[in-house]
């Protein structure tokens, strides 16, 4: 994927820092990122967002072109019971790095997520559609946007969905492991979006951060499916013969609210000249052989 931008930095010549390094996106990001320039990935050992004094220490040191911020509270369930842990990474986590950028000059990309919105529209959200976060992670998610937006000049924002890939956990590793050991299982069918692999929203980070076109992105795969219609494609894509039934969520409470139609439409791609993202399920069949590959 390249984009046909002006304004460009060539990317040998970056330096960038990636907070969540670990993570699944941050593991990717690290390696694409890593093939083109300088790249500093921090874990949350080697850089705990929430410290300010040691957020400007560190990143000051560097004096990254740009800072990809993916460590985040993830924990969607828990932080409706651990809402300050949630504020504490997602908010202040976001704003020291902010602080820091403007200090120095970088630029941010900060890696947010369809909970943002409340999940009740039935056309997709555009980028600057009125948020409504329902559950403490979105809420947290959001302050964080506010956050970047409120205190950093040159920011991207990347709302994202439904990401899996090689590394850490997600909803195809799961059912995958699930539909080994079960003839069949039940997967709602009443919630609705899009699933993002990790690699290809790494390329689109690389050719996002090379440019001066600021601003929220959506960006996940293309198309739509339910959670049911993507549990069904991961088995046909593993060969699978485990079989899925469509239930409602109602049958499975959870303590967050999960957005029922969170699909994001990708304005600010098309509109800033950028390759959109594949579809969903040519990303899927990708994902799958390479972790087929993976496995022993």
């Amino acid at each position: 994927m390249k984009s046909n931008m002006g304004h460009e930095l060539r990317m040998n010549n970056m330096k960038v820092l990636i907070t969540g390094a670990n993570g699944q996106l941050g593991k990717d990001l690290v390696s694409i990122l890593g093939q083109n320039a300088e790249v500093y990935g921090m874990n949350r050992n080697d850089l705990d967002v929430t410290n300010a004094d040691l957020c400007t220490e560190i990143i000051s040191s560097i004096k990254p072109d740009v800072i990809v911020h993916a460590a985040a509270y993830t924990a969607v369930d828990k932080a409706e019971s651990d809402e300050d842990a949630a504020y504490k990474v997602n908010a202040i986590g976001s704003r020291n790095i902010a602080v820091v950028a403007e200090k120095i000059g970088s630029k941010v990309c900060y890696i947010s997520t369809d909970y943002v919105f409340d999940g009740e529209s039935s056309v997709p959200y555009r980028e600057y559609d009125n948020t409504n976060p329902q559950g403490v992670y979105g809420k947290s998610k959001r302050a964080g946007e506010i956050l970047i937006q409120t205190l950093c000049s040159k920011y991207f924002i990347v709302r994202t969905s439904w990401v899996y890939g090689l590394y850490g956990h997600n909803f195809v590793k799961t059912m995958i492991k699930v539909g080994s050991e079960k003839d069949s299982l039940k997967v709602v069918n009443d919630q609705t979006g899009s699933p993002t692999y990790t690699v290809d929203l790494s390329y689109f980070i690389q050719d996002l951060i090379k440019t001066e076109h600021y601003g929220i992105y959506h960006a996940s795969n293309t198309g739509v499916c339910s959670w049911f219609e993507f549990a069904k494609a991961i088995f046909e894509e593993a060969g699978m013969s485990t079989q899925v039934e469509p239930c409602t969520t109602d049958e499975f409470p959870r303590p967050a609210p999960r957005p029922k139609y969170s699909v994001m439409e990708h304005l600010a791609i098309r509109t800033n000249g950028f390759n959109d993202l594949r579809p969903w399920r040519e990303a899927l069949s990708d994902f799958m052989k390479q972790y087929k590959g993976l496995k022993p």
